[in-house]
């Protein structure tokens, strides 16, 4: 047996809000028509007592009087005594006694009688005659036709609910189709669309212009994922093929050589450029790491502590490197591993381009810690600074052409700090190089 909520999920949109709004209306308007068909009886009731005791208490005043009450309406007035005997010299009513004593009571009864009589509606009261005798004077009403009218009633509701429903389902079918439309046009512009295109906006302010322009929007995002992923890709072949060629040239060289120290170097040349391939390959995938969303759980990291690690993994062939922290600790809301990631590629940065002296400085305010590196090599040029973050960008000065790096260390840099919500910007040091400011957002150890 199929799953029902499988199917239902399976029709179209148009028909399940018809058939929903068409059964809610069936719902509804047949519950009125009952309640309705249950309130008609009564209501016509309510209507003959009213006519009842309107003329009971007309008819009432005249035995009061000490005259004879007068048919009002059309309504049958009799006089009884409180027995529920005629003293109007008329016959006697078809009344019981329990009809008698809730007639005194002033409340309205019916007489069915026979199978195939009439029934009759009753209202009284008891007056006194000026001799002083207590009467029961009646009104009756026949009602004629009220079982009729009750049961045809009821159908006739009925089948106004059933024609309600329908109607209401007719009109959610049309007005669904038409609120859809543009929906279906979207969808088969969309279809149609060619690369780099972009769906007609309405230009209304409802929800199908805010979905346009949300579509567009994403279209738009897809189209610069692309560009990025098509340059990113090309670059990262062009940056490959270097070192390959480099590792397959100096390889032929090597086997080829018949000198033992020849081979040797060689074979040094090689590692150098193997580490730089396995270099621009672990970024490659810190990259595609980032940019698949891959992101560590955020925590307390001291920046102090890391800075002076980072220092101490370079070495003591590098230049001379100083640590100026202006506070004793400096807790960043970060990933250890991203922390370790962009002090290595700055500090490694500022050690390829330094004349002779790398300075790193740590501070701490309010709402950011910052870790500034200063260099007092050639600095970077003012046009060029705006793209030094960009991925393989190579800039064509004296610090570009020293560098032998593999143009992702600043990018791997922007974008760790970027997806931590903190910033990096490149100026220039009061030494006259290069000076790179890096801040996280700061972390309160005491909360």
């Amino acid at each position: 047996m199929k799953d029902p909520r499988r199917w239902w999920r399976r029709r179209s949109l148009r028909l399940r809000i018809t058939a929903v709004a068409t059964v809610v209306a069936a719902a509804v308007l047949l519950v009125l028509a009952l309640l309705a068909g249950r309130l008609v009886g009564p209501w016509l009731l309510g209507g003959v007592d009213t006519d009842l005791r309107a003329a009971v208490s007309t008819a009432a005043r005249a035995v009061e009087s000490g005259t004879a009450p007068s048919t009002s309406d059309g309504l049958r007035v009799r006089v009884l005594d409180t027995a529920g005997d005629p003293v109007d010299g008329g016959g006697p009513p078809a009344l019981g006694d329990a009809h008698v004593g809730d007639l005194k009571a002033g409340l309205a009864v019916t007489f069915e009688g026979p199978d195939d009589a009439v029934p009759t509606r009753w209202a009284g009261t008891v007056a006194t005659a000026p001799d002083g005798a207590q009467r029961l004077v009646v009104a009756e009403d026949p009602l004629a036709g009220a079982s009729a009218v009750i049961a045809d009633g009821g159908m006739l509701l009925v089948g106004l609910a059933v024609a309600g429903a329908v109607l209401v389902g007719a009109t959610t079918w049309l007005v669904t189709g038409a609120a859809l439309r543009p929906v279906g046009r979207m969808r088969r512009s969309l279809r149609a669309l060619p690369s780099g295109g972009r769906l007609p906006e309405p230009g209304s302010a409802d929800e199908l212009g805010a979905l346009a322009a949300e579509l567009n929007d994403l279209l738009a995002r897809y189209d610069e994922v692309g560009e990025r992923l098509r340059r990113f890709t090309g670059d990262a072949a062009h940056e490959l093929r270097s070192p390959v060629a480099s590792i397959r040239v100096q390889a032929e060289v090597g086997v080829a050589a018949s000198d033992g120290d020849l081979a040797q170097e060689t074979l040094a040349d090689i590692l150098v450029e193997t580490e730089r391939l396995s270099t621009l390959l672990d970024g490659l995938l810190t990259l595609a790491r980032a940019d698949a969303g891959e992101v560590p759980a955020a925590e307390p990291v001291e920046l102090v502590t890391e800075v002076r690690a980072a220092v101490e993994r370079l070495g003591a062939e590098e230049p001379d490197m100083r640590v100026s922290a202006l506070v004793p600790s400096a807790w960043a809301l970060a990933a250890p591993s991203e922390v370790e990631l962009v002090l290595d590629n700055l500090l490694r940065n500022a050690c390829r381009h330094a004349a002779s002296s790398v300075v790193v400085s740590v501070l701490a305010m309010r709402a950011w810690v910052r870790v500034v590196v200063d260099d007092d090599g050639p600095g970077i040029e003012p046009e060029h600074r705006g793209h030094v973050f960009d991925r393989f960008y190579r800039a064509s000065d004296d610090r570009a052409r020293s560098s032998g790096g593999t143009g992702l260390g600043l990018a791997l840099v922007a974008e760790a700090v970027r997806r931590r919500g903190g910033r990096v910007v490149v100026g220039e040091s009061p030494d006259g190089g290069a000076r790179f400011e890096v801040s996280w957002r700061r972390h309160d150890r005491r909360s």
